[in-house]
């Protein structure tokens, strides 16, 4: 079948591809600029990134995490040069979203990716920057409708694109309530992609609906686009790529999962997540589990900070990063069990795109 044409605001890549986000740091620069390169849009997570500066000195957190969004794009842009494409992915659900987005349209991202809550004031955060592409993840045609109606009432603007997530595979938290939700068929990507796009094709509108979470190999790419999808977002995968930007021990945890080791947790977030059933999980899940001090207020809701349960989850995503298995919390897709070795970008890309 020819592949869709996937354009997104102004930016129109290679490959109708999109690395997700992963925080904190498993898609920093490295990985983002390399998947760029290779002609797909790459995407630096922002949340977190002041843990692993330089500068950071543990109270300075959100000072250099802006400092550090705008250093590692354009680390990101050296490697992927003048024609890649780079998105910023940042999470409502953080205390300073706000400072993340204007860090990232300053640092020159083209594309906004933002979920993890619905991102109702993205537009007038980014209102001095009109050329960056702004695009939702939603796990609902309803969320992306209420979006929708909310943009263009408050901005007269209109998404330029949505990503489509069902919770059933993604990795992280799931943009779900309750584990039941995870499991609602309602949710489905057969659902909610053709769903939202018989919606946009009613109101004549040409926005490009991103299918995410269980993306793997050509075959569930072309899965996608009978969908109706215009583009698929990858994460797992490219999470243990030689280019990805965590620890060798955090892709090898990849390497090495079973089925069994993969669990939904709830996480300090209030939220499910799925993850790897690391010794930190496996305590946490006994009700047992010692917690670093809190890095930073970061989350808007975060249980560990009003009530000392749980973790932080900050701490827990850093310590993953650095390849620290004892106490770090691995996020993962549902296919981290078919990770079987560490690939490059390059050759995944061209697996899922051999045209």
């Amino acid at each position: 079948m020819d592949m869709p044409v996937l354009k997104i605001g102004k930016h129109s890549p290679r490959h109708p591809l999109i690395q997700g986000g992963m925080g904190v740091l498993v898609s920093g620069p490295k990985l983002a600029g390399a998947v760029a390169r290779s002609g797909a849009i790459g995407t630096i997570a922002s949340v977190g990134l002041a843990a692993a500066h330089p500068d950071f000195t543990g109270r300075n957190y959100f000072e250099i995490n802006q400092k550090a969004i705008k250093e590692y794009l354009a680390e990101a842009r050296e490697i992927a040069g003048p024609n890649g494409i780079l998105a910023v992915n940042c999470m409502v659900a953080l205390t300073d979203y706000e400072l993340h987005v204007k860090a990232a349209c300053e640092g020159g991202a083209q594309i906004i990716i933002s979920g993890a809550g619905l991102p109702l004031k993205l537009p007038e955060y980014t209102k001095d920057y009109p050329d960056v592409a702004l695009v939702p993840i939603v796990s609902s045609a309803k969320a992306a409708q209420l979006i929708m109606r909310r943009w263009k009432k408050t901005c007269g603007r209109i998404p330029d694109g949505f990503v489509v997530e069902t919770p059933l595979y993604a990795g992280g938290h799931l943009g779900a309530r309750d584990e039941a939700m995870v499991k609602d068929p309602s949710l489905s990507l057969e659902v909610v992609v053709p769903e939202l796009v018989s919606f946009l094709e009613k109101e004549g509108l040409d926005i490009p609906v991103i299918a995410a979470g269980g993306i793997w190999d050509r075959e569930d790419v072309l899965k996608a686009f009978d969908l109706g999808a215009k583009g698929v977002q990858m994460g797992t995968r490219f999470a243990a790529t030689e280019e990805g930007d965590a620890d060798i021990r955090f892709k090898q945890a990849y390497v090495d999962a079973t089925e069994d080791d993969v669990v939904i947790i709830h996480s300090p977030a209030g939220l499910p997540g799925r993850a790897l059933r690391s010794p930190m999980v496996d305590r946490y899940l006994n009700g047992d589990v010692e917690s670093k001090p809190c890095m930073a207020n970061c989350l808007t809701h975060c249980r560990y900070r009003k009530t000392k349960e749980t973790f932080c989850i900050a701490q827990a995503l850093v310590d993953a990063y650095r390849g620290d298995w004892e106490h770090g919390l691995f996020f993962c897709g549902s296919n981290v069990t078919k990770v079987k070795s560490i690939e490059k970008v390059e050759d995944v890309i061209r697996s899922l795109f051999p045209e």
